[in-house]
């Protein structure tokens, strides 16, 4: 092979190894799961699990005394937004909404209107409320399986009507708050845990 052509071939050989190269980093990036998931209801749990593992250190990394930290004005449009406490609490009672209805129960009033208990107040109360959100999503995976999936049930939602789609809101809604969560941490200088 001549040298002219071996030059001409270089740039494809070049990207051909940096494909081959980018490819396992990107397996080398990649999560590995802690375990096999066999059935729906350990599809589902698993991703439960990992919504919890995100969420939770992120309540857990605000101070007590910024609980009631909600966005100033000078921020831009925050006028009557929820407070940081406001929307752990939140984000928790639609877990406990979310896990009731899958188990065929009618939620709570607290967890209907998303507020959470009035009694739950200080951090450590609702950091643990938080938890006992995901304990119960947890419960309720477990009685999911391929028969009952995608059966239709007793809502009051006019389209959440499958078990499905009850645990894709609840990973869904606590993602969305957990953004918001970000953002409040880091607007009182807080770096959140997963970007440590």
């Amino acid at each position: 092979m001549s040298v002219e052509r071996q030059i001409k071939m270089m740039p494809g050989i070049l990207i051909g190894l940096l494909l081959i190269l980018g490819g396992g980093f990107v397996i080398a990036q990649t999560p590995q799961p802690t375990q096999q998931q066999r059935t729906v209801s350990e599809t589902l749990d698993s991703w439960i699990t990992n919504t919890e593992n995100h969420v939770v250190p992120v309540a857990e990394a605000m101070p007590e005394e910024k609980y009631s930290f909600a966005p100033p004005i000078a921020y831009g449009e925050f006028k009557g937004v929820r407070t940081f406490a406001e929307q752990v609490k939140h984000l928790a009672a639609n877990n406990y909404a979310m896990a009731a209805m899958i188990k065929g129960e009618a939620p709570t009033p607290e967890m209907a209107n998303e507020s959470g208990p009035e009694s739950v107040r200080s951090k450590t109360e609702i950091v643990n409320y938080l938890r006992g959100s995901f304990e119960a999503l947890h419960k309720s995976m477990a009685i999911i399986n391929l028969k009952n999936v995608v059966e239709q049930i007793k809502t009051p939602s006019s389209w959440q009507m499958t078990r499905l789609s009850l645990a894709e809101d609840a990973v869904a809604h606590s993602f969305d708050h957990y953004g918001q969560l970000v953002e409040y941490l880091r607007m009182n200088g807080i770096v959140p845990p997963d970007s440590r």
